[in-house]
């Protein structure tokens, strides 16, 4: 692992940890999943996986669905999330309370949160949104900040970052659906001006390669353009790289992250799209990447560079693009809330760094409180005369 090896990369959170655990019975733990996206069924199964694994005589679990209209409800379970029997809810952004209020009813339920565990991908969870909502609630929560999870929702907005930083990112192009539904002939002719086929069309703001395809052509192009047009009101296409491998590193920790062992992903397909991630099963994990040891480092300091460029907290997935012929590294992205069920790249680089699942989660909700406890040294109080007036 980049940075010190003979130390885990949550040594000292889980002795804090175990601080907490003599102060409390169980930690209260919700755990928000579902959400109005198009990764909405991923996020269902990588809570079950979180719920399944998490260690009940530490925590107490309430599973929190949100479903595809975007309203709450307590008691849908990631394995039954119709919502039969659930009751509809909401948090309110108040500090004092840190519960969720019945929206019939409006009596709070009785139990505070301690912590959150956002289990969300994509738009209205991943994206800052639910960060902001708890934020305002006054409650610890699992991973990024505000900005991070924007910026990293956000490729356009990541990439000009990473630019800025030094970071090799691909060359690409940005257009509005708006200006590709009325000037598609002028947006394709700057595309095939500035880029040279194959290459990527994506929506902005969406993981799990929801909407994404690559095009070998023009037509292949509107069709990839219109495809991503539907998923979001801006489209980023991005050159591709030929013959490139697919690297993945995971990152775990604050102000002093560090990382795992890389990863490859070997499509089945001619790229790792979401059939291939997720229905046909038949991509190849291979952990630990069999690269040489300067350009592994190299990747893994990368990842440590592009995580604290975007100011990420408690986890990430960086992606890179390496190219076969010449060795050249791209960071094609870092996603705030990776994939997390047992089998997901996220925590199986980490199993294979020396951190199993379970005690990878007891690392995010600890690293959660410490990012919390941080934030409660900001002084939000001024001596000002000017209401006094």
């Amino acid at each position: 692992m980049v940075g010190n090896d003979k130390e885990t990369p949550c040594q000292n959170s889980l002795s804090e940890f175990r601080i907490v655990r003599r102060t409390m019975k169980k930690i209260r733990v919700g755990v928000i999943f579902g959400g109005r996206s198009g990764e909405h069924e991923v996020s269902v199964i990588s809570a079950r996986s979180v719920i399944d694994a998490i260690d009940k005589t530490k925590y107490d679990v309430t599973p929190i669905f949100i479903n595809k209209k975007g309203q709450w409800l307590l008691g849908a379970q990631p394995k039954s999330v119709k919502g039969k029997g659930a009751e509809y809810v909401y948090l309110p952004p108040d500090p004092t309370a840190r519960k969720l209020i019945p929206v019939k009813g409006g009596k709070a339920l009785p139990k505070k949160f301690d912590v959150v565990f956002p289990v969300l991908h994509g738009t209205y969870g991943e994206d800052g949104t639910v960060q902001g909502l708890l934020d305002l609630a006054g409650i610890p929560y699992v991973g990024a900040g505000v900005t991070a999870s924007a910026v990293g929702m956000d490729k356009v907005v990541m990439k000009s970052i990473f630019e800025s930083m030094g970071l090799p990112v691909t060359r690409h192009a940005v257009f509005t659906r708006k200006k590709i539904k009325e000037a598609n002939r002028e947006v394709i002719a700057e595309i095939e001006e500035k880029l040279s086929y194959p290459v990527f069309t994506k929506p902005a703001n969406l993981g799990s390669s929801v909407g994404i395809t690559k095009a070998h052509n023009r037509k292949e192009l509107t069709k990839g353009l219109n495809l991503a047009c539907e998923y979001d009101r801006k489209v980023i296409v991005e050159q591709g790289v030929e013959n490139a491998r697919e690297i993945e590193v995971s990152v775990l920790g604050n102000d002093d992250p560090k990382a795992s062992v890389c990863g490859e992903v070997v499509p089945s397909k001619e790229f790792y799209d979401y059939e291939d991630k997720y229905i046909l099963g038949r991509a190849k994990l291979i952990i630990p990447a069999p690269l040489p040891k300067n350009i592994s480092d190299k990747i893994r300091k990368l990842a440590l560079r592009a995580f604290k460029a975007i100011d990420c907290a408690g986890m990430a997935r960086a992606d890179f693009l390496l190219e076969k012929a010449t060795n050249k590294i791209f960071i094609d992205e870092v996603n705030t809330i990776p994939g997390f069920t047992s089998i997901s790249m996220y925590p199986k680089l980490w199993e294979a760094s020396g951190i199993c699942y379970r005690e990878l989660i007891d690392c995010l909700i600890n690293l959660a409180f410490e990012r919390y406890n941080e934030k409660g040294h900001i002084k939000t109080e001024f001596p000002s005369k000017l209401l006094k007036k």
